[in-house]
Parts: C-alpha cells; sequence; structure tokens
C-alpha cells in the first residue's frame, strides 16, 4: 500500500513528535486531540523543534516551512477517517485506545492501516476490537521522538504480511531503524528498561543510595547518558507505573512488582518534569532531588 496520508491521535509528547517527522518526511500530517489548547500547544512545539533543527543546519528552512504546510489539526476524529495510515498517541490507557478506535473504525477506509504508539499493551487485544485486526499493529516510537532512531513494530496475531511491510517502509522513509517484537507484555524496550528503573526506585525505597547517588553511579558506572530517575521523571512517573503494572499483570511474575514508592509519587501528582516535581524538583534554576 502507498501510504501518503498520515493520521495521529493525540497531541502531546509523542503525537506531536511523531507529526513532526511524517511532515519532514512528506507526509501529510492530520493530527487530532479533544483540546484545541493542546493541538496549538503541539504546533508550537513542532514549530520550535524545527526551528532549533534549522539553527543546528540539520533541516534547511525550506524544508521546514514545507513540512509546517503539511500538518492539519482538528478537533474531529472522524477527519482522520480518509488518512492511509492512523496513528494512535494517546494516554497509556487500554480503555481509552479502545473507546478511540471504536470511534474512529465507522468513518475509516476498508484499506486503512491502524497501529497504536502503545509501549506495552496487547497488540493483539487491542485489533481484536477493531473490523481489521489484519491491518492492526504496533508502531512504537521512542522519547524524544525527532531525536530517537528506534521503532518498535509489533505484530499482534493476526497482522498480515502487507501490512507489516508497508509500516517497515514508512520507517525507513522516516530516516528510522526498526525493530521487530513479538506482541508480549512492554515488547522488548520496556521489557528491559522499565524493570532498571523500578529497581532503581526500589534502591531509593530501601535506602541504599539517594537520587543523586543513584544516578551518579549509573551515568558514571554504566555510562548511562541520563540516570535512572532522572529518566523516569523524563518519561513520566505515571508512564512509568502503567508499564511495570502491564508486565506484572501480563507476565504474572513478582519480579515486575511496582515499587511502593513509584506508586506514592503517581498518587501525590509527583509526575516528572510534565508536572515540575517527581524524583527531582524542577521548579526552580537547577533540579533539586526530593529525596
Amino acid at each position: 500500500m502507498d501510504i501518503r496520508t498520515v493520521g495521529v491521535v493525540g497531541a502531546g509528547q509523542m503525537g506531536n513528535g511523531i507529526a513532526h517527522v511524517f511532515a519532514l518526511a512528506g507526509y501529510d500530517v492530520v493530527m487530532t486531540d479533544v483540546s484545541r489548547d493542546a493541538l496549538d500547544r503541539a504546533i508550537a512545539t513542532i514549530t520550535r523543534n524545527m526551528d532549533r533543527q534549522v539553527s543546528r543546519g540539520t533541516v534547511s528552512a525550506t524544508d521546514r516551512d514545507a513540512a509546517m504546510g503539511r500538518i492539519g489539526t482538528t478537533l474531529a476524529l472522524a477527519e482522520l477517517g480518509q488518512s492511509d495510515l492512523v496513528i494512535e498517541a494517546a494516554t497509556e490507557k487500554e480503555a481509552i485506545k479502545q473507546k478511540i478506535f471504536d470511534d474512529l473504525l465507522p468513518h475509516l477506509k476498508p484499506e486503512t492501516i491502524l497501529t497504536s504508539n502503545t509501549s506495552s499493551i496487547s497488540i493483539t487485544r487491542l485489533a481484536a476490537r477493531t473490523d481489521r485486526p489484519e491491518k492492526f499493529m504496533g508502531f512504537h516510537f521512542m522519547n524524544p521522538v525527532p531525536v530517537m532512531q528506534l521503532v518498535e513494530l509489533i505484530r499482534g496475531i493476526a497482522t498480515d504480511k502487507p501490512t507489516f511491510d508497508a509500516c517497515l517502509a514508512v520507517v525507513e522513509r522516516l530516516g528510522k531503524t526498526a525493530s521487530s517484537s513479538e506482541d508480549f507484555p512492554a515488547f522488548i524496550v520496556n521489557r528491559i528498561l522499565m524493570p532498571m528503573i523500578n529497581e532503581a526506585i526500589y534502591t531509593l525505597y530501601e535506602g541504599v543510595g539517594s537520587v543523586q547517588s543513584i544516578d551518579t553511579s549509573l551515568k558514571l558506572g554504566a555510562n548511562h547518558p541520563m540516570g535512572p530517575l532522572e529518566l523516569a521523571d523524563f518519561i513520566g512517573l505515571d508512564t512509568c507505573l502503567a508499564i511495570m503494572n502491564v508486565l506484572h499483570d501480563g507476565l504474572a511474575d513478582t519480579k515486575y512488582r511496582p515499587c511502593p514508592l513509584l506508586t506514592k509519587y503517581v498518587e501525590a501528582g509527583w509526575l516528572g518534569r510534565k508536572t515540575q516535581r517527581g524524583f527531582y524538583d524542577y521548579r526552580g534554576d537547577v533540579p533539586v532531588p526530593t529525596r
């Protein structure tokens, strides 16, 4: 299938990044959200990020202007129905994703490929609720999308080869690298990454080390670009907790039990950078550990 038009559901951190890279690669993009403010913020973010690329010489001003001209926004989910490819990038809650697909299905072309940017939820289960499980798959971008080179492609049990091949061709056109994962909880990246982050939180919870010492140890001792607690704040502690719950529920192994301290931070609304407080307090000029 020749994919030319792309619909993106969700204008948050992942959605605006996905729209950004698709528009730069020459696709016509329509982005939707339930909030006009969210859409306006997304366009402002994309503009700012593309301007940064121009200033660094990685994108020309002409290409930036053409890409911005290819991005449209709408509050009407139905307007994505004529897209060749739809990427759902809403919050990591299965009920919300299912409702989006239920509302979108009546408006889709028969040949439209449906995908989810989920970082952990069963692709097979999401696909089974649609009228096209063979044209449904996981399309998991890493954050921040314009910078990170990897895309996880996840086939559900019913996903057919033409659908996978079409999505693989899209990843290549985006200039990114695809990794193929089987449809098991959290796929590859988060199956490995989230338990590491969760273990770092347990290390803090049990008093083995402070926020600063844990992050410094992994940055200097394992050559990680960010410490695990700093990374958790960047991802969002609510997302980390959601993925750990998917792993714990889906694999029924106590080694995936979310740390109680992670749960407590989420209950407090301290979700990391997006709320200005998590394992660090970001309200001042320099982030300060909260424990």
